[in-house]
């Protein structure tokens, strides 16, 4: 691999940002950010998530390792994390999410940052408080009727509406500490910041609803919108396109607070030795197949996600190979020059960025727990509570294994890009028979090297990490 003159790695991942809702990947999309990113760097085309939701994608992401495989629950408490390697390496580390409770201490994602902030457990003490921490949209309600005053008020003082004056992601937190971590750092760093603004409930500030639709989507129609979701009515196609739209101003919220990090970045005069990276950690449905949000399933609504990396003086190019997010830690040390751990999963991409070869084309495997039902409460979290789903996925072909029942389903995305024709009981067709030789093995391989792997996690989960995650729908 070429050397690089590296000195510092920011890694910016968002929670529940499907491929397609971003310019690199669909042109109707407005994301003119990471669209300058991907313009000068390399996008990957098929990047997938190891799993259907944040615990478990996040342990590939932050220590290259498959869900569950150091222990039978979600974290990465027995793992060798990204951010210890590169700290005991002398790098400078930060990490600061958007009060996702899936990324906290309590399940060892501090291990290894100098500077680590979630901003869950800053509830404060007031009913007011506690109740708006467990209802975020109620923020985000006040948000959008009090906007035209707010914004009135802003235009006759001179002020710009670019950012929003409730903090319901906490979007403004993470961006400002991590502005800070940057100028406050003198040696080189790694800087890990999480957003949630695409996560359910989409509560964006109006002038991004404004900016990614000519929809005239009032404060009403957001409340209804809201309202038939959470009280499980039956989500019409007028109520489907307000979600949608709401949705993609999320996107384009996170996408003007990375401008803002990047404006900090250039300010500090570190940006030609300062590689950016920006991915999701999974996708979200749209009623895909049948649902909202990321229920356990394994298609390529919640799998297939944004990749791109920016390494100054790297060409800009797009990318084939089936990659996986669990080739992150090692391309992150690589790009520092320092080995990674031998335990890590996943394969570095930095020759790839950098000299242009073309990864390995190995099929990703993605993980997910479905109890009795696709929507049951509470949503699994560990190998013991449900049935466990393994995909196996090259550039053209999804293979989904249920472990438990040995129930399957194959996929040819390039004809089927919305994977609704199952070709797993093809028997005539020879490419369907060698993707299924191909991918069946691994599937179920990786599925009975996790079910007997480790306990339970027993520990009392803090009452602030439990409110939010009941706020975020994991009850």
């Amino acid at each position: 691999m070429t050397e690089t003159d590296i000195d510092n790695v920011v890694l910016v991942t968002v929670d529940s940002l499907r491929a397609d809702a971003t310019g690199p990947y669909d042109d109707a999309r407005h994301t003119p950010v990471l669209d300058g990113l991907a313009d000068s760097g390399t996008v990957f085309e098929h990047a997938f998530a190891t799993g259907n939701w944040t615990p478990f994608s996040f342990p590939g992401i932050l220590a290259s390792r498959p869900a569950f495989a150091d222990n039978g629950t979600i974290g990465v408490e027995e793992s060798q994390t990204l951010a210890e390697t590169l700290s005991s390496a002398g790098i400078e580390t930060g990490g600061f999410n958007a009060a996702n409770s899936f990324l906290t201490t309590h399940w060892g994602y501090d291990d290894g940052f100098n500077a680590f902030g979630s901003f869950v457990a800053e509830v404060g003490s007031t009913i007011y408080s506690r109740y708006l921490a467990a209802h975020p949209t109620v923020e985000g309600w006040i948000q959008l009727a009090t906007s035209p005053f707010r914004r009135l008020s802003a235009k006759l003082r001179g002020n710009t509406d670019e950012l929003p004056f409730l903090d319901t992601s906490r979007m403004l937190d993470v961006e400002r500490n991590a502005q800070s971590f940057i100028e406050d750092t003198d040696e080189p760093f790694f800087l890990w910041v999480h957003f949630m603004d695409a996560h359910t409930p989409y509560v964006p500030a109006p002038r991004y609803v404004r900016e990614v639709s000519e929809s005239r989507l009032g404060t009403h129609r957001m409340l209804l919108a809201h309202t038939r979701t959470g009280l499980g009515l039956e989500v019409n196609d007028r109520t489907l396109e307000d979600l949608r739209t709401l949705y993609q101003g999320a996107v384009r919220q996170i996408d003007a607070s990375i401008g803002r990090l990047l404006e900090t970045i250039e300010t500090a005069g570190v940006d030609d030795e300062t590689a950016v990276i920006v991915a999701g950690d999974h996708g979200e449905e749209f009623q895909d197949h049948g649902h909202l949000a990321h229920y356990p399933k394994l298609y390529d609504e919640l799998i297939h996600v944004p990749l791109i990396v920016d390494v100054p003086g790297a060409d800009s190019q797009r990318i084939e190979s089936a990659v996986g997010l669990d080739a992150l830690p090692p391309t992150v040390c690589d790009l520092f020059g320092i080995d990674g751990d031998e335990t890590w999963a996943g394969d570095s991409l930095a020759s790839a960025v950098m000299d242009g070869e073309a990864p390995p084309d190995d099929p990703v495997i993605s993980v997910a727990v479905r109890g009795d039902r696709v929507t049951s409460q509470p949503i699994p979290r560990e190998l013991d509570d449900g049935d466990l789903l393994v995909s196996a996925r090259s550039t053209e072909w999804t293979y989904i294994r249920n472990i438990e029942t040995g129930e399957d389903e194959l996929y040819h995305r390039p004809s089927d890009p919305d994977q609704q024709d199952d070709r797993s009981d093809d028997e005539h067709d020879g490419a369907v028979a060698l993707a299924r030789e191909r991918l069946r093995p691994l599937a179920i391989a990786h599925g009975e090297s996790l079910s007997s792997e480790g306990q339970p996690d027993d520990r009392e989960v803090d009452s602030d990490i439990e409110r939010r995650l009941s706020a975020l729908g994991y009850k």
